[in-house]
């Protein structure tokens, strides 16, 4: 239950709501148990009736009488259990909404590293099933839980008020039922961490398949990739059969018990009635009340399933609300960025694989000035690029923007000054317009058409039936690489940001749009800081500094003619690139 302690702001943030609801539960409840007593007065009364032969019509009348009472109390019962149920399970619906949105937002402020060492299906999983899961706590759980506890207190002192001996022998199996409750939550609890725990490696192995049913068909893996699918879900079938098997023990048990207690209440009781101590009205008044405790009782191994598996989907959610992003605004004090950068003596390992990146790297980029950095897959090239946009903090050095710590300033208004292309295009599973406008939600369509022209992707959108409403599909499935990267360039541009970063942006591109779009780049670079990560010297030679990285270090740096004149790396590279195309184009 510990885990569950968490949800106690929500219950105060609802209070009104929670408290409203225990007190229609306080009436229902006693609007419930009041037509079992008028039932065993109304048989008194009818015996007594009988024994002193009194007038059918004025014992016809008092019994219809009692019979309205019942009736009447029932309908207020009725009434207040709609009430109940409108403000406590009606709260655990807001409840859930606002759980979702903060799981979702707390998911948004994690690190980079932490998205590397868990996979989607299991945050999915968390934010979904074990949420609906709490929800059920908070309410259907909630509201059995409190309306037990009230129906058992309520009912006893119904019963003590009517006989204290019949009471005692009524509630001796309670002892036997509350350690049985006890011992199966222990391990409906276990359990149900492994089922939870199985279905997020379910999800996961859905989710994988299905986000690469491109890669499995071309190899024509169907079969493996159901065969796997097949073991977690068989794995998933025999865990939650064994929490069933351990969950249906409950209801016969309890069922057991409250047999019990009314086969001692007719026994007893009609030994008392026998006796003369009794009345059969209160004999069978207490009957009613067992039969009244029925489902109560009965209801307490749903509840107790309900609330240790929200216990154990708590226990997962807060594991990653715990979770502290290894990188955070600590200010959100407004900024202007002038565009100056510079990375002084910086050193990274990725923190999951242990790969050393950069090693004492060190560079500057002045205001509207390109600086250009080349090298080979594994250089250090895009890692430059996560730590100025501080997707990452290195071990050693300092990233300083304007001067500043990168540290020290407020990441988000920095972030919002920067126009990134990564070297894994991400398109959303939208139209290509709100893709591009991502980022630049005040832009005119007019910019929005400019930034798709300068990235040579205009005449391709208006070549779809639909031009720029035209769907991606996920992850711009409908799209080529090419046409891919040429959006993600104008999402970049379309904002006019002070700093451009482009990692590797044109390597899907034939030569001829890639020298299109440098020419548009070179005249929209004016002014910005830009950053170009690339393998192409093509891409580069332009630049105001070209560094040439070698193993996460500086091997080489200068302008373009300053390297040729050099002919070390970066002449090496060139003259290889060069004579590629000239074969490519010979070729053709």
């Amino acid at each position: 239950m510990k885990a569950l302690f968490y949800l106690n702001k929500y219950f105060w943030k609802y209070k009104l709501r929670f408290f409203s609801g225990i007190i229609f539960i306080l009436i229902s409840t006693w609007f419930s148990l009041r037509p079992v007593d008028l039932v065993g007065q109304g048989l008194d009364f009818a015996a007594f009736a009988v024994e002193h032969k009194l007038p059918i019509s004025a014992v016809s009348h008092i019994l219809l009488m009692y019979g309205v009472e019942i009736i009447i109390h029932t309908l207020i019962f009725g009434f207040f259990l709609f009430l109940n149920r409108q403000t406590i399970i009606v709260m655990s619906r807001l409840i859930e909404y606002d759980m979702k949105n903060e799981v979702f937002e707390h998911y948004q402020k994690l690190d980079q590293g932490f998205y590397k060492r868990n996979n989607t299906g299991d945050l999915m999983n968390r934010i979904s099933e074990d949420v609906s899961r709490v929800r059920m706590y908070t309410g259907p759980a909630v509201m059995y839980t409190i309306t037990t506890l009230v129906t058992l207190v309520m009912t006893i002192s119904f019963m003590l008020k009517a006989d204290v001996k019949m009471t005692i022998y009524v509630l001796a199996p309670l002892p036997v039922l509350t350690f049985s409750i006890y011992f199966v939550s222990n391990l409906i609890n276990r359990k149900s961490l492994r089922v939870q725990g199985q279905l997020s490696t379910l999800s996961t192995r859905a989710q994988e398949a299905f986000s690469g049913v491109r890669v499995v068909k071309a190899f024509a893996h169907e079969n493996e990739t159901q065969d796997r699918f097949a073991n977690e879900a068989e794995e998933y079938r025999t865990r939650n059969m064994s929490l069933a098997k351990t969950e249906a023990l409950f209801q016969p048990f309890m069922m057991l018990l409250i047999g019990l207690s009314i086969i001692l209440t007719i026994y007893i009781g009609g030994k008392e009635v026998h006796a003369g101590k009794v009345s059969v009205g209160l004999i069978t008044a207490f009957v009613l009340f067992v039969i009244r405790l029925t489902w109560p009782i009965a209801s307490l191994g749903w509840v107790t399933s309900l609330v240790q598996r929200a216990a154990a989907s708590q226990v997962r959610i807060n594991e990653f609300l715990n979770t502290k992003p290894a990188v955070a605004s600590i200010t959100n004090e407004p900024m202007e960025f002038n565009g100056n950068v510079e990375f002084r003596d910086v050193s990274f390992t990725y923190p999951d694989s242990g790969i050393v990146a950069l090693k004492n790297f060190s560079f500057s980029a002045n205001a509207g000035q390109s600086v250009a950095i080349l090298g080979h897959t594994g250089s250090g090239k895009s890692t430059v690029a996560q730590l100025l946009l501080r997707l990452y903090d290195p071990q050693s050095g300092n990233v300083f923007i304007d001067g500043k710590d990168i540290r020290n300033i407020n990441l988000n208004a920095f972030r919002a000054s920067t126009g990134y292309v990564p070297q894994d295009v991400f398109l959303f599973s939208d139209t290509i317009e709100e893709n591009i406008r991502f980022n630049a939600r005040k832009e005119s369509q007019n910019d929005v058409e400019q930034a798709a022209k300068d990235a040579a992707i205009y005449s391709s959108i208006m070549e779809f039936p639909e031009g720029f409403k035209t769907m991606v599909g996920e992850r711009g499935v409908t799209l080529s690489g090419g046409q891919k990267q040429r959006i993600s360039i104008a999402r970049a541009i379309v904002s006019h940001p002070k700093l451009l970063i482009f990692d590797d942006c044109l390597s899907a591109v034939d030569t001829e749009t890639e020298e299109e779009i440098l020419t548009n780049l070179r005249r929209i670079m004016k002014g910005k800081t830009t950053i170009i990560i690339s393998h192409r010297v093509s891409s580069v030679r332009h630049a105001d500094k070209i560094i040439v990285m070698e193993d996460g270090t500086i091997a080489e740096q200068g302008t373009h003619d300053e390297l040729m004149h050099h002919h070390g790396i970066y002449r090496t590279l060139y003259d290889k690139q060069v004579s590629e195309l000239q074969k490519k184009n010979d070729q053709n």
